[in-house]
């Protein structure tokens, strides 16, 4: 999320289909319900090798349970293996001699079957295991279909409340096609943002690598997916999470996904996980372990999270990144992501607010709160060095991060990829408004970063407005040549993409940019559901759109002009120039974003042929500099040679 919109985006999670069904208490709290005493064993180490959340022993018929709880009085674990009996003392958890794990084995289990299972803490709480990797969900399970999640377990009813996760010792397992696969160079990507709801009607991970054949189609090498992991609802945007380890069922099962990201491995696309880790929501079980009920907020012994947010956009409660429990489990996250399901890289959701210096909360903090902070480098160069212990195979790790200058070419020099917003530039000269269309900031020396390789630059994402929308909207007109025609709009974005993909370093688009998808963000509230129009395929203009978008995105990963760092740019003006000088070839694109002819004097870089890429012609160019008059929206991707496409 920008931090513009972030405090949009809470109004759109209580406003727009926060959930699929009726409105669910996130607030921490699912007690009572669960009778009986619990008789505390202390003083034992946990066995060697048991992890987080469970360890499965003897075969699968034996189960090690593992909560970390430093300061609770008793806990006990209770489920379908002792028939959610608070009673049971073969439940009641050990206490490790340093106070801060609670542990307990459990016997006669059957491998092959699916056990739902909660903590009982102190005599009061209920709670999920943190590291489940399947949640049930009291609220929301009931709307998600066979087709999307087949046979899945049915929630406990009348035997407690909650959440529930759930442990499977022999579990369907998933074999991979590809275990070698190639990551794009950074140079070449080009990502496809896009939410699994709001792009496919099934929203399930079956049907989206069914739809594969037409991403590479249009020749992106990596699908960059909005929040998968279990977040609250089932209708959402997914920066309400809630467990980490847990795929999202709405979207389907954990196979199911694997296959996915196997498929797109076959195509030769990446996948990139868009995680949130700057928060959690009050379906937590680590908000809901320590939490203040009156003050509605962490209590100050949670392990993990600030009593209050540090900075000014924070939506959930906040994690501490500075402290060593919660860096501890971030890193535990990132690996499971990443050795689990091949993840080839992260998104990582408002990564400048990974910071323990206090901003306050109010808007007159945001200008500090960007500006360069050492421990929050630190912080990142932390977690980027652990990924890198992992993976060190061309890994993506890109930030939300939009600090200062400094900052970023810090983390870029790191090998971090930053995120680079230039849509209301972008926009402004698609609508042809041109007092404020300058988008040089697509350049890498705007930032003054060394190298264009980690700077990950669009003009559309899923928390900004379409362009399409605004050029339909408040597009400019003159003498009968106007923005607002629907086609004249589609046409102008053509020309957007072309100077989009020209720029070296990797792009971005967000889902059905690439058709021209002239919905508002707001329509239903920012968060909700928007209408999915695979129908725009049939519309000739919005084809050709989808053929220009494919066509740049192809010449960006097939040429290496186009990761030429010998580059000149003009943006600021009517007409548009960015030029290009490789050994390979050399590039010129040039364009009118003006409602009105312009003439222009372009500097090729020699005489000579130059063949347009867009239309198949070629100029002769005599002399230099060389005079064209450009009709408004035109545009030509000029090159000395003709280029791989």
């Amino acid at each position: 999320m920008t931090i513009k919109n972030v405090y949009l985006l809470l109004a759109g999670l209580l406003l727009a289909g926060f959930t699929s069904c009726k409105k669910k208490d996130v607030l921490p709290g699912n007690t009572g319900n669960v009778p009986g005493d619990t008789t505390v064993s202390t003083g034992k180490a946990l066995p060697a090798g048991a992890k987080d959340g469970v360890t499965f022993i003897n075969s699968g018929k034996s189960v090690i349970f593992n909560l970390y709880a430093p300061g609770k009085k008793s806990v006990s674990v209770i489920g379908d293996f002792n028939g959610w009996d608070a009673n049971d003392t073969k439940a009641v958890m050990n206490n490790t001699p340093d106070g801060k794990r609670w542990w307990v084995q459990i016997d006669n289990i059957d491998p092959s079957t699916e056990y739902g299972y909660q903590f009982y803490i102190d005599k009061s709480l209920k709670v999920a295991d943190p590291y489940t990797e399947k949640v049930l969900d009291p609220d929301n399970d009931s709307y998600i279909s066979s087709d999307t999640y087949p046979n899945l377990k049915k929630y406990p009813t009348g035997k407690t409340t909650g959440n529930v996760s759930v442990f499977q010792a022999n579990q369907p397992a998933y074999s991979w096609k590809n275990t070698s696969f190639t990551r794009p160079d950074k140079k070449n990507l080009v990502v496809y943002e896009l939410l699994v709801r709001d792009f496919i009607d099934a929203h399930n991970y079956q049907t989206l690598t069914d739809t594969l054949k037409y991403l590479s189609n249009l020749g992106v090498n990596a699908v960059e997916l909005m929040p998968i992991n279990e977040f609250e609802g089932n209708l959402s945007w997914g920066y309400n999470p809630s467990f980490y380890f847990a795929p999202d069922k709405y979207y389907g099962t954990k196979n199911a996904l694997k296959a996915f990201i196997d498929e797109c491995h076959s195509r030769g696309i990446a996948v990139i996980q868009d995680i949130v880790l700057n928060h959690s929501f009050g379906q937590s079980p680590m908000v809901q372990m320590y939490f203040n009920t009156a003050a509605g907020k962490p209590a100050a012994n949670n392990p993990w999270y600030n009593v209050d947010p540090t900075h000014p956009y924070n939506v959930g409660y906040q994690f501490n990144h500075e402290s060593a429990d919660t860096k501890y489990f971030v890193k535990n996250v990132l690996k499971f992501w990443m050795t689990e399901y091949k993840i080839d890289g992260f998104r990582f959701d408002l990564s400048k607010g990974f910071t323990q210096v206090n901003y306050g909360t109010s808007d007159a903090a945001v200008g500090p709160w960007g500006q360069y902070d050492a421990s929050r480098v630190a912080i990142w160069k932390d977690y980027n060095n652990y990924i890198k212990s992992i993976d060190n195979n061309n890994f993506y790790v890109i930030l939300e991060h939009f600090a200062a200058n400094q900052e970023e070419k810090e983390l870029a020099g790191e090998g971090m990829m930053l995120w680079n917003n230039l849509n209301y530039n972008a926009n402004e000269a698609t609508m042809g408004w041109l007092t404020n269309s300058n988008f040089q900031g697509l350049f890498y020396d705007q930032h003054t970063f060394t190298q264009p390789y980690n700077l990950v630059s669009y003009f559309e994402s899923h928390d900004e407005e379409r362009l399409q929308f605004k050029n339909e909207s408040y597009g400019n007109s003159y003498n009968g040549y106007n923005v607002k025609d629907r086609n004249t709009g589609l046409a102008r974005e053509e020309m957007a993409a072309a100077f989009l993909f020209s720029v070296p370093g990797p792009k971005m688009l967000w889902q059905f940019g690439e058709l021209g998808y002239d919905v508002s963000i707001d329509q239903g509230g920012r968060t909700s559901n928007k209408p999915i129009y695979w129908n725009y395929n049939t519309d000739p203009n919005r084809r050709h759109l989808y053929g220009i978008y494919a066509k740049m995105i192809k010449m960006k990963e097939k040429n290496a002009v186009f990761a030429s760092t010998n580059s000149t740019y003009d943006l600021a003006g009517a007409v548009k120039t960015i030029q290009l000088k490789d050994a390979s070839a050399n590039v010129e694109v040039v364009g009118n974003f003006d409602v009105m002819p312009q003439s222009a004097s372009i500097s090729f870089p020699s005489t000579g042929t130059w063949y347009d890429n867009i239309t198949k012609t070629s100029i002769n160019v005599t002399s230099l500099p060389y005079s064209m008059t450009l009709q408004p929206g035109e545009y030509h991707v000029y090159s000395s040679v003709v280029l791989q496409q």
